[in-house]
C-alpha cells in the first residue's frame, strides 16, 4: 500500500482568490489519482498547505493513509524535484539535543540539524530508492504552475551564522546519525 506523505511548494502568505484555490485543488486531485504514493514535506511556513495535500488525496480517494511501504511503480513529485531539504530520523534528533542541553558551546545558540550526508533533492531521494530496489519509476511531475504560484525553499543554502548558531553533526562528530541511504534500508 501507498505511503502518504512528498515534496511540495507552497504560497508563502498570499491572499488566493476561491476560483484559483477550487481550481487548485481540482488539479492535484486529478494528479493524485494517477499515481500510488504521494510523499509531502512542507517547510514550517507551508504547513497550511498540507492540508490541501490531505484534502486532495482524500477526494482522490486512491491513497491510503497511514501506509509504510515506499513506492515500486509510480511516483508524484511536486515541482521540478530539484531544491533540496533535510532529512532527519526522530532518534537522530534527540540524540543531538540530549548531547546539547549541557553543551557550553551551544549556550544562546540554535542548534540545526543538517548532517551532510542527509541533504538530498527529492529527485535525488527518488533515484536512491531506484537504486535501492533496483527498479527505475515513473516520474510524475506536476508543476508548480498547476498547483498554485509557490515559493521556492530550499532549507540547505544557508551559512550558520557562529554567533547564534552551530551544526549539529559537525559539533558531536561522534554521534553516528542514520543518513537517508541508510534510512530506506528498511524498506527494500
Amino acid at each position: 500500500m501507498p505511503l502518504v506523505s512528498t515534496l511540495f511548494y507552497g504560497h508563502a502568505n498570499m491572499e488566493i482568490p476561491l476560483a484559483f484555490v477550487k481550481e487548485q485543488l481540482t488539479s492535484l486531485v486529478k494528479a493524485i489519482k494517477q499515481v500510488d504514493v504521494v510523499i509531502s514535506a512542507v517547510g514550517s511556513k507551508q504547513l497550511a498547505d498540507s492540508v490541501k495535500i490531505l484534502i486532495a488525496i482524500k477526494e482522490a480517494g486512491n491513497i491510503k493513509a497511514g501506509s509504510t511501504t515506499p513506492p515500486r511503480d509510480k511516483v508524484v513529485i511536486l515541482g521540478d524535484g530539484n531544491h533540496k531539504a533535510v532529512y532527519n530520523k526522530e532518534d537522530d534528533i534527540g540524540t543531538y539535543t540530549i548531547k546539547a542541553v549541557d553543551d557550553p558551546r551551544t549556550l544562546n545558540k540554535i542548534l540545526y540539524i543538517k548532517p551532510p550526508r542527509n541533504i538530498y533533492s527529492f529527485n535525488d531521494l527518488v533515484s536512491l530508492w531506484e537504486k535501492k530496489i533496483g527498479k527505475t519509476l515513473e516520474r510524475v511531475y506536476v508543476s508548480e504552475e498547476q498547483l498554485l504560484k509557490t515559493s521556492k525553499g530550499d532549507q540547505t543554502n544557508f551559512e550558520i551564522e557562529p554567533s547564534f548558531g552551530v551544526e549539529a553533526s559537525k559539533l558531536y562528530p561522534d554521534v553516528k546519525y542514520t543518513t537517508v541511504d541508510e534510512y530506506l534500508n528498511q524498506f527494500v
